[in-house]
């Protein structure tokens, strides 16, 4: 009866999953036709109309064969799922996040070894890009303290970048200070305002925090644009010196002293300044994993934890919220501080249009994809975005996709969200277990025995 019940569902389910991807094809031309297909270009001074229902055709085919997929996908999993009458365990992407929590160590030790040997096997490009990476890198690990561990939604993360980054351009331009005797200064003051910023937003909690921490982003950004006696305003601030090691600097020649290459007796190349940059990042980056790490294993570890799954049972318990919050926006503003000044002496020059809310929009969607609370997830989310970003000057070949760039972003994005609502590696386990790591020896709960397995709190 169960299985005739099933084959009669299936049918009744295929037109409709016929009709629902023809009807998402339908949408997605109405809305390419003016967007895509129509594109105004000038011609001998005068503006003229050129077509591309090619590339319209395409997106339309796309989307309906997308959407018959996902349909397809749902009805199977539907099914698997009605068939199995309630005995479903945990998925494959969910034992296999399980499997990566258990050996993070391990697979952290291999990926340590591969980002040290990277920038003696590749070019000065692919240097670049994983300087690029590891940026993000930190930046997703400091937001992942406030969004991740503490379940504090921060979508003005960018302004605790730009505070780092303009306190060493400030210093080293104005003071003379170089990049190592800012470095602290830019987590100090980074610091600052994120208790600056915890203060006001004490009292708030899910969309109303989200949009009072966009908000101190923009004041942020427009006070940088506008304060031109400081901060030069859209012109940015420019000459802010390079970092070097123990006083050489990566120069071809230099008057106040021996460069790097003059004192190691080695032929000057560009390439010993981008290695330099890439393993100042990685450190950066390692310190920030490490103490992450720690503190979610001391009592505020714990209790970030603790306030994200539950504040009123946090205060219940005598935990003081105020100073969990506050020290949550603090420590992450810090890193956010560090990674934004090693921003600004990387590039040497700085401006507003750096730090707009699309660079936090990018940060969280690393955090919320890589799997929140997971150091792992947003190493993988991190080079998975950036190399979108990279996109379009690695396929060149197939024309200018750059223009789609963002369509490829967000896609990229939504059939994750579809696919893992939770993240790539998203695993929840609790800092401190009561049987040790491999669980108690029976379930305490009767027909458990995944949770007895794996450690996971029911």
């Amino acid at each position: 009866m169960a299985a005739v019940k099933a084959a009669a569902s299936s049918r009744a389910r295929g037109p409709g999953v016929f009709l629902s991807a023809l009807a998402t094809a339908a949408v997605v031309l109405v809305l390419t036709i003016p967007t895509v297909g129509l594109k105004t270009d000038e011609s001998g001074g005068t503006l003229i109309v050129t077509h591309h229902f090619d590339t319209v055709a395409w997106l339309v085919a796309a989307a309906f064969f997308g959407r018959l997929a996902m349909n397809l996908f749902a009805s199977q999993r539907r099914s698997a799922m009605a068939g199995a009458q309630g005995k479903a365990g945990p998925s494959a992407m969910d034992r296999f996040a399980a499997s990566v929590a258990r050996n993070g160590t391990k697979i952290g030790a291999v990926g340590l070894i591969l980002a040290v040997l990277l920038p003696f096997l590749t070019s000065n490009y692919l240097i670049d890009f994983g300087t690029n990476v590891l940026i993000y890198v930190m930046l997703g690990w400091g937001l992942n303290i406030v969004v991740g561990l503490a379940g504090l939604l921060d979508l003005g993360y960018v302004a605790f970048y730009a505070v780092g980054a303009y306190t060493v351009a400030l210093l080293a331009t104005n003071v003379g200070l170089g990049f190592w005797a800012c470095l602290p200064l830019a987590g100090l003051f980074a610091a600052t305002f994120g208790v600056v910023l915890g203060f006001p937003v004490l009292r708030l909690r899910g969309d109303y925090l989200a949009i009072v921490t966009l908000g101190f982003g923009e004041i942020i950004r427009v006070v940088l644009l506008n304060w031109q006696d400081v901060t030069n305003g859209p012109n940015g601030i420019g000459g802010i010196p390079r970092p070097t090691l123990f006083g050489l600097p990566f120069v071809a020649h230099s008057s106040s002293g021996p460069t790097f290459a003059e004192f190691f007796g080695l032929e000057f190349s560009p390439t010993q300044r981008f290695i330099f940059l890439y393993f100042v990042i990685l450190v950066l980056a390692l310190l920030t994993n490490f103490f992450t790490i720690r503190m979610r294993r001391l009592p505020v570890g714990r209790a970030w934890e603790a306030l994200r799954e539950d504040e009123i049972a946090c205060r219940a318990i005598g935990i003081n919220a105020t100073n969990v919050k506050l020290s949550a926006f603090a420590i992450g503003a810090m890193f956010a501080g560090f990674a934004g000044s090693f921003f600004a002496t990387r590039l040497g020059f700085i401006s507003p249009e750096s730090f707009t809310f699309s660079e936090s929009a990018t940060i969280l969607a690393i955090v919320v994809l890589g799997g929140m609370g997971s150091q792992l997830g947003v190493v993988l989310a991190a080079i998975m975005l950036v190399s979108l970003n990279e996109a379009g000057r690695w396929f060149s070949f197939l024309g200018d996709i750059a223009l789609y760039r963002p369509l490829i972003y967000g896609g990229a994005m939504v059939l994750i969200m579809l696919v893992r609502p939770r993240g790539l590696l998203a695993h929840r386990q609790p800092s401190i277990l009561l049987h040790g790591p491999n669980g108690p020896s029976e379930s305490l709960v009767p027909n458990d025995a995944v949770a007895a397995s794996t450690g996971e709190l029911p």
